[in-house]
């Protein structure tokens, strides 16, 4: 397929800045991929569509604190650093994105927090806008971590959600079951679960496994090939362990409903399939990219938000649910008023 084929007019106001007051009281488009059938619903009506035994899996990935900023000695510009991954404990290496990067060289030093308290050196270049910062750090490795997350922002993605941070976005970009840190987006699907609905869900029987995929920047990043076979996704670190494959395979087995909550899921549990189609433990990394078409193996069903125009996001979302059912399903949305991007509504895909 080709890039231009997932291009549509999406107007500002229509991009969410805020969250709906509650988890989930947003909305939810329901598409039945088998007939085309589209059902306007609220979130917490997800409940109504799943049965006993019946699985979701949820990325537990956390979101840290990742958009630092500081200054450059002797000029004092104001520089902008994006932590995106701890290299080595010890030596408190961080590899990390610089905006302006072309101020920034390798020897320079960066002071973050009023008192300039944190000092950086800059020791390598990576990329283009890429560092590998040394943080001249006395003390222990957690007392480190909690100084440098102090001077952190959420990192809401400015390319959609252009407003400045506020404190509730601490809470409100992190699903209420995130636990194992390194993540820099938040899935965004999972943002639509609150307590509550989880326990109803529970009642009823339906089972949680959880697996982890680091949602990284490449979720942004622009596709620049119109040839969709050309473009290389980032690596990102997954883990799905010995006790959400088994949850997993039983309910495959048994006829339940898998449900992927998320296009994180659904790359994490697409890299982790064995030939006979069943989920398998998995360590390491995946640079999974999904489009149509795409024979998927493992959930029959999937939560996503409206995603961008032009997306990797978007592109996984039309592999499952059918390209032109969900270009038009969109384009409802559109009609109809839906919120898009990282804050904005859901939208459930039905294998029936």
């Amino acid at each position: 397929m080709k890039l231009s084929q997932f291009k549509f007019k999406l107007p500002e106001d229509k991009i969410a800045l805020h969250p709906t007051k509650y988890r989930d009281e947003s909305r939810l488009m329901v598409l039945h991929r088998r007939t085309g059938e589209i059902e306007h619903k609220m979130f917490k009506d997800v409940l109504n569509y799943f049965d006993d035994k019946d699985v979701f899996i949820f990325n537990d990935t956390k979101v840290f604190p990742a958009r630092l900023y500081g200054n450059k000695e002797k000029t004092g510009a104001r520089i902008e650093v994006f932590l995106l991954r701890e290299l080595n404990e010890e030596l408190r290496l961080w590899d990390v994105l610089v905006d302006p990067a072309r101020k920034i060289r390798i020897g320079n030093k960066l002071y973050f927090g009023e008192d300039d308290s944190m000092v950086a050196e800059v020791i390598d270049n990576t990329t283009s806008r890429g560092r590998t910062l040394r943080f001249l750090y006395d003390g222990p490795h957690d007392e480190f971590k909690k100084a440098l997350y102090a001077l952190g922002e959420t990192p809401l993605p400015h390319s959609i959600i252009n407003r400045p941070v506020e404190p509730e976005d601490a809470e409100r970009f992190q699903s209420i079951f995130a636990k194992n840190e390194g993540a820099v987006t938040a899935p965004t699907a999972s943002l639509h679960f609150s307590r509550e609905l989880l326990k109803r869900l529970e009642i009823k029987g339906i089972d949680f496994a959880y697996i982890t995929l680091h949602a990284g920047l490449g979720n942004f990043r622009d596709i620049d090939v119109e040839d969709l076979t050309k473009h290389k996704m980032d690596s990102e670190q997954m883990l799905v362990d010995e006790k959400a494959v088994n949850m997993v395979n039983s309910a495959k087995d048994n006829g339940k409903s898998v449900c992927a909550v998320g296009t994180t899921v659904m790359r994490a549990i697409e890299s982790a399939v064995s030939t006979d189609g069943h989920l398998k433990e998995f360590e390491g990394w995946t640079n999974k990219f999904i489009f149509p078409p795409y024979d998927f193996t493992v959930a029959n069903s999937m939560i996503s938000n409206f995603h961008m125009p032009l997306s990797t996001l978007l592109m996984i979302v039309a592999a499952f649910g059918g390209y032109d059912q969900v270009m038009d399903a969109y384009h409802v949305a559109l009609k109809e008023g839906y919120r898009f991007g990282t804050y904005g509504d859901a939208m459930l895909i039905l294998d029936k």
